[in-house]
């Protein structure tokens, strides 16, 4: 655990590990990148935030039999200044779609991933229609052919967050980008699958993988431990408003109790959940990054 500054007590191999986590370069570029998978003005957000940085693809696809607003979508894109692929997930996308996530997770068991571990039937069954039917797999695997040296941006929020663990897991495990290279910041992430899952992505990707979690966001508590459900490391807690200079938590291991575990009886949707770094992400996104009112 640490606040702002590691304790002198962590090995110094953790202390590496949790020394990566840059607030600048959360707040700054993958919060507008997770933003952005909201909504279709994908480019515009990353003209505002991350100037130079270009769409590749935006795919969006139905994701469940329930109506046809229920999508699941996510984009590519290339920053060629700043030397990185970002490959970005989106959160879930209506009431509805919440909804199912929630029944499907109470009542369907685990499921196989593709890669190991058991995870979500919904956060699954998302990933493998946006990964191989709406061709974002296809198109992540062009741009790594073409920019095999630059780094690889992962993220996503609350839903997005869930893809982009298994889409990280995927990436790494077939060697479709050296695993050194990848950057995986997410916000407000569910616990995604199994214990099996969470060591297999923290072995995977060794370093630069953080879930940011705000205060007493409630969804990275669920799934609930007690159905088995594990978090990834490494988990870092902002127990504040989030503004510029606020100081947060890193704890390294998977579930800590010294990070928002620690709130069993204290979690919250609103306001917590959609908002990160003083942005209420989906509008925001939806808005092309012009709109931040609640």
């Amino acid at each position: 655990k640490t606040m702002h500054r590691l304790l002198p007590l962590l090995a110094a191999t953790s202390v590496a590990f949790a020394a990566d986590f840059n607030d600048s370069l959360a707040r700054n570029i993958f919060l507008p990148m997770a933003s952005a998978a909201y909504g279709d003005q994908q480019q515009q957000c990353l003209d505002k935030h991350i100037p130079g940085a270009k769409l590749s693809l935006h795919a969006e696809i139905a994701c469940d039999n329930v109506t046809t607003t229920d999508t699941c979508s996510g984009y590519t894109m290339v920053d060629s200044g700043r030397r990185f692929i970002g490959l970005v997930f989106r959160g879930t996308n209506t009431d509805e779609q919440l909804d199912l996530e929630i029944y499907t997770t109470l009542n369907d068991p685990k499921v196989p991933f593709r890669d190991g571990g058991e995870v979500v039937p919904y956060f699954r069954d998302a990933f493998d229609k946006i990964w191989d039917e709406a061709g974002l797999g296809d198109d992540f695997l062009r741009l790594a052919k073409l920019y095999p040296n630059y780094d690889l941006y992962m993220t996503g929020h609350s839903l997005g967050g869930a893809l982009a663990a298994l889409g990280a897991v995927h990436v790494a495990k077939n060697n479709l980008f050296p695993a050194k290279n990848i950057v995986y910041y997410t916000f407000g992430e569910p616990r995604t699958g199994d214990k099996t899952f969470a060591n297999l992505l923290d072995g995977l990707i060794p370093q630069s993988h953080f879930r940011v979690v705000h205060n007493h966001d409630m969804i990275p508590h669920c799934p609930f431990q007690s159905m088995k459900y594990h978090h990834h490391a490494t988990e870092v807690w902002y127990e504040n408003d989030m503004e510029i200079g606020a100081p947060y938590t890193i704890c390294i291991g998977q579930e800590d109790e010294n990070c928002s575990d620690s709130n069993h009886f204290n979690l919250n949707f609103l306001p917590d959940h959609p908002h990160y770094f003083g942005i209420n992400v989906p509008p925001y996104g939806k808005s092309g990054c012009t709109d931040n009112s609640d």
